[in-house]
């Protein structure tokens, strides 16, 4: 949606189609319906309305899908005629309805970051009373001389000046 009118268009649709399903359709088959996008070709003759159901009593099946899914087909003819008549404009868009799958993608990301998270816990708690594998200090130090060392050098450059 290159335009800003074209996205003004978007938005007034999914408005909308939002109103039509909360008061004027009422197919027994038609679920919690939330439009979640509406996006619109370049020249305003197609539109995509994607929707998801909300499930009463946690998980969503497909047969609750399938009856929404349906719902909306048959009510697509006066969706659209009520789209066209709002909107005003010499050709109204077909309407397509997609089901958005993002809320089941967001719940599988949090699953494997719920599972990423008790696997860092586990890695802490074992981390808790480990030591380190080599010495303490494991870097090179500059070496001190002490007096020995000192007296070391002096009998090995006296050897060096008789040979």
């Amino acid at each position: 949606m290159a335009s800003p009118r074209v996205r003004k268009v978007a938005d007034r649709i999914k408005v909308i189609v939002a109103e039509m399903l909360e008061r004027r359709i009422k197919d027994p088959r038609l679920g919690f319906v939330t439009v979640t996008d509406v996006r619109v070709t370049g020249d305003t003759q197609q539109a995509s309305v994607f929707y998801t159901v909300l499930a009463i009593g946690g998980e969503q099946s497909a047969e609750d899908l399938a009856g929404t899914a349906a719902a909306l087909e048959s009510a697509k003819g006066l969706i659209r005629s009520e789209v066209a008549k709002q909107l005003g404009m010499r050709h109204s868009p077909s309407i397509e309805f997609f089901h958005d799958a993002l809320p089941e993608t967001a719940r599988q990301i949090d699953d494997l970051l719920d599972r990423a998270r008790a696997a860092d816990e586990a890695v802490a708690a074992v981390r808790t009373g480990a030591t380190y594998a080599g010495e303490a200090d494991p870097y090179k130090k500059p070496r001190v001389e002490t007096d020995d060392d000192a007296d070391d050098d002096e009998d090995d450059t006296e050897d060096d000046d008789t040979a």
